[in-house]
Order: C-alpha cells, then structure tokens, then sequence
C-alpha cells in the first residue's frame, strides 16, 4: 500500500467530492493520506477529511507563508491568536492532528515579505516542539535560511528529544539535501520528479536514504507525467513511487514499502 504523505483538501471548494477522491485513491493501493492544511479553509478541510476517514487520513495543520504579513502585522497579538486558534484545533481533535503544516519560507516570488514569513515559520515551529509534533516544511530559494531554523528546532533540549519533520515537495540540490538529513529530517518527492526535465532531481532522490524517503501528490497540485493537466490528487501518487523505483532501481512495492514505513514512523500514524 502507499502512503501520500501531503495533499489538500480546500473546505471551501464546493465541487470537491472528498468521498470520491478517497475512494479512488482505496482503489489505487494508497492505503493512507496526510491532508495538509496551510491556511483557515485548507486547515478545516484537513480536519474534517480525518475525522470522516479515521482510518485512511490524519491532519497537519499550519499557517502558510502567504499569510506571514496578516499574521504579524502592528502588534503580536495577531500572531499569538493564531497560534493559540491552532492549539486550540489540535486539543479537539486528539489524535487526529499528526504535524503542524504546511508551513515554510518562499523568497521566490515575495521577498519583500521575508522578515515577516521568518517571524511565522519560528512561531510555528515553536508551536510544534511545544506540542511534540513534527513539521511540514515548504522552502524556496531560501534553504539557508530554511536550513538556519530548522537546524534550532531540531535541536535537543531537557525534557525534550528535539524536532522532526520533512522537506515537502523537494526540488533543491545535493547539498540542500545533504543538510536536511544531518539534522534528521525526511525528504519527500512529489510529481515533479516525474518531470522530462527532472532528471538532476532524480539524481538527488536517487541518494536519499532508505529510511528518510517519502512521497506525495501535493494535490490538487502539480499532476504527474501521465496526469499532467488534471487536478491532482492522491490517487496519482503511484506515479511519483514508479518514477523514484526507475530512478532508484529498484521495484514499485519497494517504494511503496519503504515509504509507507517512514511516513507511519514520522506521523505516528497508527491504524
């Protein structure tokens, strides 16, 4: 069976029909599915996907970094409520909420907003060892910074074993991923890698330890070759293992058995 390890569910999509796309994915082999939050409506579909399919789904919720200048703008207040609201979400659902995501840096398109996407990323990550959860992180063109706090959050400290968590749609170089493994943290590959023009990609996910390997749709996110120009979803991600067992040499039930391992393990998802 395989394991998504991070797609969305928007409540507020109307023409979302949950019980189908989960459906489909039963009947793909894709055993379980981490619905990722990222903002109010992503996190309320993440939740209410894990309370209606507590067998296949667990949550993680989060402030994405599009929301880092609402959240910390004039006094702190903002930014202690919302992370106060994302506790508070935590509490009601117990065992249901599994990492706090999808949260993370991305100077790409505005780096006018870095200082204030770095103010909510450590909130956030603070939240997480506050609670014990691992993280989902999203990082572009921002791994030393990315790598800076993340690198304190994994850190030990008394009482404390130090932080997890995982590099979601991974798409940086050896030397990014490299860093990321040092301070314990996994990898994920999403249908990028299934890309033509992927292959230094699929050099780097050639390298990945076994055991810190996992895969993902993004959905509705980024289809796969051969999906390309559909809405995403979890279904697809057999593309993503078929891809990595090419690049990899090795068979798709590896893939598949390897990455469900390190997602169970990292999520503590139990059935």
């Amino acid at each position: 069976m395989l394991f998504d390890s991070h797609a969305h569910f928007d409540a507020a999509a109307t023409d979302l029909d949950v019980g189908a796309v989960m459906g489909r994915a039963q009947a793909a082999g894709v055993g379980q599915v981490m619905a990722v939050g990222g903002s109010e409506t992503l996190n309320r579909g993440a939740l209410a996907v894990a309370d209606a399919f507590p067998g296949q789904a667990r949550a993680a919720i989060g402030f994405g970094r599009d929301l880092a200048p609402a959240l910390t703008v004039g006094t702190r207040d903002v930014l202690a409520q919302a992370m106060a609201a994302l506790e508070a979400q935590i509490v009601a659902h117990p065992g249901k909420v599994k990492a706090i995501g999808e949260i993370g840096l991305d100077f790409h398109y505005t780096p006018e907003t870095a200082d204030a996407q770095g103010v909510l990323f450590w909130a956030q990550l603070q939240l997480a060892r506050k609670r014990g959860l691992p993280v989902v992180v999203h990082s572009r063109d921002a791994d030393e910074v990315t790598l800076s706090n993340l690198a304190t959050f994994a850190q030990p400290s008394e009482g404390y074993t130090g932080g997890r968590g995982v590099l979601h749609c991974f798409t940086g170089g050896e030397r990014f991923s490299r860093a990321l493994l040092e301070i314990g943290f996994y990898i994920s590959f999403s249908g990028i890698v299934t890309f033509r023009n992927a292959e230094a990609l699929r050099a780097v996910a050639r390298r990945i330890p076994d055991d810190r390997l996992l895969i993902e749709t993004d959905s509705p996110y980024l289809a796969p070759v051969p999906m390309r120009g559909n809405p995403n979803e979890p279904a697809y991600v057999r593309h993503v293992a078929e891809a990595l067992a090419e690049a990899r040499s090795c068979s798709v039930d590896e893939i598949a058995q390897l990455t469900t391992e390190n997602a169970r393990r990292l999520f503590a998802f139990t059935v």
